[in-house]
Formats: C-alpha cells, sequence, structure tokens
C-alpha cells in the first residue's frame, strides 16, 4: 500500500464531517476509512484537532483552487453557469458547507466557515456586478443563491428531497441574472 501523507488525511476527515460534521473525525474512523493503522495519524499530526483544523484549512483551499479555475473563464455568466455546475455536481461539499455552518459553536469551525462563505458570496457578488448589476442587488442576488445552495443540502441531507434537481443550475442562474 502507498504511504498515505497528510493531504489524505485531510481528505478523508473531510468526508467524515460531509457524513457527520466536525464531531465525526476520530482518529479510529478515519484511519479505518484510509486503510490504515493508527500509527499513521501520530506521523503527521499531533492530536485530533490538529486533524479537524488540516481538514478545515483543505476545504477553504479547494474554494480557493475553484475560484482560480473559474477566473480562466472570461465570460462572468459563463463563469456562473460553471460555478452552479460544480457546486450542485459536488454533494460532499455541500454537506460540508451545511454541517460546518451548524457546528459554528466551535470557533474555529466558525471562523473557517464564515471566511469561506463571505469569499463565496463575494465572487458571486463580484461576476454579478460584472454582468451589470448594482452592487446592493448582486450581493442580494449573490445570498440567494447560497442561501438556495445550503438550503437544498439541508433537504437532502433530511430527505425531505433524495436528489439535486435537474433544472437546479437553469433556476438558480435564471434567477441569479433576471
Amino acid at each position: 500500500m502507498a504511504k498515505v501523507t497528510a493531504d489524505d488525511w485531510a481528505n478523508a476527515a473531510l468526508e467524515a464531517m460531509a457524513e457527520g460534521g466536525p464531531a465525526a473525525v476520530a482518529v479510529e474512523p478515519v484511519a479505518t476509512r484510509l486503510g490504515v493503522s493508527k500509527g499513521s495519524f501520530y506521523w503527521h499530526f499531533t492530536n485530533r484537532q490538529a486533524l479537524v483544523e488540516a481538514a478545515l484549512r483543505r476545504w477553504e483551499t479547494s474554494t480557493g483552487e475553484i475560484i482560480d479555475y473559474l477566473e480562466e473563464i472570461p465570460d462572468p455568466a459563463a463563469r456562473l453557469r460553471a460555478l452552479l455546475e460544480l457546486a450542485f455536481s459536488d454533494p460532499r461539499d455541500a454537506s460540508v458547507s451545511l454541517r460546518l455552518v451548524g457546528a459554528a459553536d466551535d470557533p474555529a469551525v466558525a471562523e473557517v466557515a464564515r471566511r469561506v462563505s463571505q469569499r463565496r458570496l463575494g465572487y458571486i457578488a463580484a461576476a454579478l456586478e460584472q454582468l451589470g448589476h448594482p452592487p446592493q442587488a448582486a450581493r442580494d442576488r449573490a445570498l440567494s443563491a447560497y442561501s438556495g445552495y445550503l438550503g437544498l443540502a439541508a433537504l437532502l441531507r433530511i430527505g425531505a428531497v433524495t436528489e439535486v434537481p435537474p433544472n437546479a443550475v437553469e433556476e438558480v442562474l435564471r434567477e441569479m441574472l433576471t
């Protein structure tokens, strides 16, 4: 078996967060998920909190990577479409986002969730402004779209809906742009 890296541990911890929030990040179940012993954990991390923080950093970094990717798309409307397609096709991120917002009693979690959410909201609003929306209207539409994203994640989690509606990207894009 290949050597398991700290990034592997952080990604596995994100999977656990998607399923049960930060409280679900425990060394033994994450080690089992990776098919390694707890000894591998102690090679990379001093304690569970360090693993949680690494997973939070990985989640935050992935937002930056997605934004960097989207910035290569010159048309802001096409950028928003690509963003929505990525967002609605990644149930893990939606679940992590929802669970971290729900775990905001933990100051470290709250700070990362706040930064990521503000960055995402700002990115959407900036694209809408580039399309000619006034700043306040762009912020309002960004907030509505992101709230819908988190709301859908919540509805999926409780089983009120069982899948992302096939026309979700088109509907959200239409609402943002009109």
